[in-house]
């Protein structure tokens, strides 16, 4: 029994001096994670007032809070999501005190939800892009900075990079709250990996970086010519004026050439999409829809990077435009219009702000046209009848869905893409991109 009971004091202490010892080796983990987390590196101080925080304004009224950094000596970039709906933003370099304000813009990714912005008042250094691959579980890190405070240095680590809603995004363990959107996420090397912001993904809040890839691409399309952030939402009277003399757009597409020309009869409808070609939204986007005697479709902001068996179309540029129903102009072939959600998801039967469709059509009897007015409690006019019959069409439509423009040739290329083979989604099996849109004035 002595023994016994030796024995078990001497196991008791040595399980006591081990459990005291794994807690010490964790209290100094934690205090080394933290201590890494709040030092001041080397070469980091500097790098501070390149960052900048902001607050967007629509007049006086505040809209957002978030963060950009300089990608130039007089230009910034952020997430356009903050503010795209401002006249103005007020920008203060992280560690100082001093606010200046901005209302330019020089190019504009809306897919990539990138901004870079114009600044007149400021210049600051600018920070270096990585363009490189990124090995998995590198580390990622962001700063902190106060006016009178030190750097705090936060890191994470590289998780992926994947393709999410149609985007390729670095996936990163760094906690990214929503006014830390738009700031830079480091490499160790002091490189911008990418810029970030977080999002609900698999109903989860995740963090991730929009690649410095693509922040360098858009530098490429800055314009010489600043305009205002307000032009953002709405074309002034000048820029609608242009509008209405531009003779039509060339659509650029792996199978040909369309070109079309869109109807001064719409004018919001017809500056959107001319606002969006300049800006290269619609370049490398795929014709995600075929449907053989109906036509094509395309505008969808989550195909430029879809996977085969991506699920794609359900992506706008972020804003839906009101539906302006013209009897004047039909669904007859070649005319050009904007889907929208079902009427139940959507009472207003309001139109998506960048996807559009071309009618390819078939013909239709005097019976098939009786039954879709009984169907659609639509009235047909004689012409329309009559064109339905001999030219053909998508009838089903009129009444519902915004016309905007019509092919003026090329419809050749249309009739070869609507027989391609497709899957149950109809998504053609062989991707077929929207090259460019080029303006033909």
């Amino acid at each position: 029994m002595r023994i016994t009971f030796i024995s078990l004091i001497i196991i008791l202490l040595f399980w006591s001096c081990q459990n005291k010892s794994g807690k010490k080796e964790t209290v100094e983990n934690t205090q080394q994670v933290n201590s890494e987390a709040q030092n001041t590196n080397e070469g980091w101080d500097s790098i501070r007032s390149s960052i900048i925080k902001f607050d967007s304004f629509d007049g006086n009224r505040i809209l957002e809070s978030g963060q950009g950094f300089f990608i130039s000596e007089n230009q910034i970039v952020t997430n356009y999501s903050l503010v795209k709906n401002a006249t103005h933003i007020e920008i203060t370099p992280l560690g100082e005190s001093e606010s200046f304000n901005v209302n330019k813009f020089v190019a504009i990714d809306r897919i990539n939800d990138l901004i870079i912005l114009q600044c007149d008042s400021i210049k600051r250094k600018s920070l270096e892009l990585y363009l490189d691959s990124v090995p998995r579980s590198a580390k990622s890190l962001y700063i902190v900075a106060e006016p009178g405070q030190v750097v705090q240095l936060f890191s994470g680590k590289v998780l992926e990079l994947a393709t999410i809603r149609g985007n390729q995004l670095f996936r990163i363990t760094n906690r990214i709250r929503k006014s830390f959107h738009g700031m830079p996420v480091f490499l160790s090397n002091q490189q911008v990996l990418g810029i970030a912001f977080s999002a609900i993904e698999n109903y989860e809040v995740q963090s991730f970086a929009t690649p410095a890839k693509s922040i360098s691409e858009l530098m490429t399309k800055r314009s010489r010519t600043p305009l205002k952030l307000a032009s953002l939402n709405q074309a002034d009277e000048q820029i609608s004026a242009q509008n209405r003399n531009i003779k039509g757009l060339l659509l650029e597409t792996e199978a040909g050439d369309i070109t079309i020309r869109l109807f001064n009869e719409t004018p919001e409808y017809r500056d959107n999409f001319i606002k969006l070609s300049k800006e290269g939204f619609f370049d490398g986007l795929l014709i995600h829809r075929v449907i053989a005697d109906f036509g094509i479709q395309s505008g969808a902001a989550d195909s430029r990077n879809a996977k085969k068996g991506d699920s794609v179309g359900f992506k706008g540029p972020g804003y839906t435009l009101p539906a302006h129903f013209n009897t004047v102009y039909y669904h007859k072939r070649g005319m050009i219009g904007s889907p929208r959600k079902p009427d139940t998801k959507n009472e207003r039967l309001r139109s998506d702000g960048s996807q559009f469709y071309i009618v390819s059509g078939r013909k239709y009897s005097d019976g098939d046209l009786n039954e879709i007015e009984k169907q659609n409690k639509y009235k047909f006019s004689p012409e329309q009848r009559e064109t339905y019959k001999t030219i053909g069409g998508a009838p089903h439509l009129d009444g519902s869905y915004t016309i905007f423009g019509e092919v003026v040739s090329g419809m050749e290329i249309v009739d070869q893409i609507v027989k391609v083979e497709t899957d149950r989604q109809w998504r053609p099996l062989k991707d077929i991109r929207l090259k460019r849109i080029r303006i033909l004035k």
